[in-house]
């Protein structure tokens, strides 16, 4: 483990091309999980919203999800779009997912967060679809509900995407290694792990 080395993850929930990239993460985070520091930092892509999406936003997003897939290839269930009313508003979801931090469970958060969005159609701007979530990773509901309406979720929240921000980050996913006091953005690759490895691998002190 080198300790003065961390990856920080800059991902959202409903980020499509975080689903995207998960399969090459998932082999990256694996090899590179014993040598340094893995951070998961929620950037926040959408404030808070109740205003049905745009057809022009549902329309562009549709086109995107069908893109991922083809780059990627990850399957993306199209229901979501006929079975909600869209809201671009993703910040309840890392809210979510700061609270499962609370209690060890971010990334199982996350990644449940997107196979609802994702693979059951379900829409996760919703509130109480989220607390049904929490309560599905062993979070008392109550506390759940409780801790991602609280003002010190919030401020977490704020604190993520400050340093989002002072990474360098203008997008998700972003990869970032920072080796002691510098970051390195790493331009990663959709498709190749080895690419992605071979990059972080090349920064790392000997």
């Amino acid at each position: 483990m080198h300790r003065d080395a961390s990856l920080y993850y800059i991902y959202d929930p409903m980020c499509s091309w975080c689903w995207g990239l998960r399969p090459v993460w998932q082999q990256v985070k694996a090899a590179l999980q014993d040598k340094v520091d893995i951070v998961y930092v929620a950037g926040g892509l959408a404030p808070d919203s109740d205003e049905p999406m745009e057809p022009e936003i549902s329309d562009y997003l549709q086109k995107t999800w069908q893109r991922i897939s083809e780059q990627c290839g990850v399957e993306f269930n199209f229901d979501f779009w006929t079975q909600n009313t869209p809201v671009r508003s993703t910040y309840p979801s890392c809210r979510a997912a700061l609270v499962a931090r609370e209690y060890g469970r971010e990334v199982a958060m996350y990644e449940r967060i997107q196979r609802f969005y994702y693979q059951e159609a379900g829409n996760p701007s919703l509130y109480a679809n989220l607390y049904d979530l929490g309560e599905e990773l062993g979070i008392p509901r109550e506390t759940f509900i409780e801790r991602i309406h609280s003002p010190e979720i919030e401020r977490q929240l704020q604190a993520d995407i400050a340093l989002a921000e002072s990474l360098g980050v203008r997008g998700y996913p972003s990869l970032v290694l920072k080796v002691g006091e510098t970051p390195h953005f790493i331009r990663h690759s959709y498709t190749d792990a080895a690419t992605n490895l071979q990059m972080i691998e090349a920064l790392l002190p000997a």
